[in-house]
């Protein structure tokens, strides 16, 4: 059985967690090691809109492909917007391999209007969810996305979706390598 090495720009377990399970799921027949390593986003701590959120993974995975060797890179990282119909939080994930770069955005999970004005007051989301619910540490558990769907939905499944739907172009790679 070969090996696939996978490096996630946080040493948030959620992140490695979510990434292990999406190639471990796709690489069934490889022995899958992955490990998260600090890589700076360049972002403020809390990114607000897309284009921040965006750039923060981007930055993550540029990161690690410049000082660590790896058969995939992969960041997520989490962000706020006011949207026209709501503030929301959300995430977006980027993997890339020396052939490929695939980025992609998670769903949404509507916010209080309350706790996105923490958010641009400076705040960032998981310690004002932790005031909010008295909780310690929520983002390295359930998330925000946890707290307010009843655990139904976690931070780590909100991952495992978009990086999985991230893998498309290094799965059917015969498909993307036109555009």
């Amino acid at each position: 059985m070969t090996q696939l090495s996978i490096l996630v720009g946080s040493q948030n377990p959620i992140k490695i967690n979510a990434a292990k399970q999406v190639f471990s799921n796709y690489f069934p027949n490889k022995t899958i090691h992955c490990e998260g390593l600090h890589a700076p986003s360049l972002v403020p701590e809390q990114p607000l809109g897309e284009e921040q959120t965006r750039l923060g993974a981007q930055n993550r995975v540029e990161y690690l492909m410049q000082h660590h060797n790896a058969d995939y890179y992969c960041a997520m990282e989490g962000g706020a917007h006011q949207f026209s119909y709501g503030p929301a939080t959300f995430a977006y994930v980027v993997i890339a391999n020396s052939q490929h770069t695939s980025v992609n955005r998670s769903s949404n999970l509507p916010l209080p209007q309350v706790i996105f004005d923490a958010l641009i007051a400076g705040e960032e989301l998981g310690p004002v969810m932790d005031k909010t619910f008295n909780t310690t540490n929520i983002k390295q558990k359930g998330g925000a996305i946890g707290l307010l769907t009843n655990n139904l939905a976690t931070r780590e499944s909100t991952y495992t979706q978009a990086l999985t739907l991230a893998m498309a172009p290094f799965i059917h790679a015969e498909l993307f390598n036109n555009q």
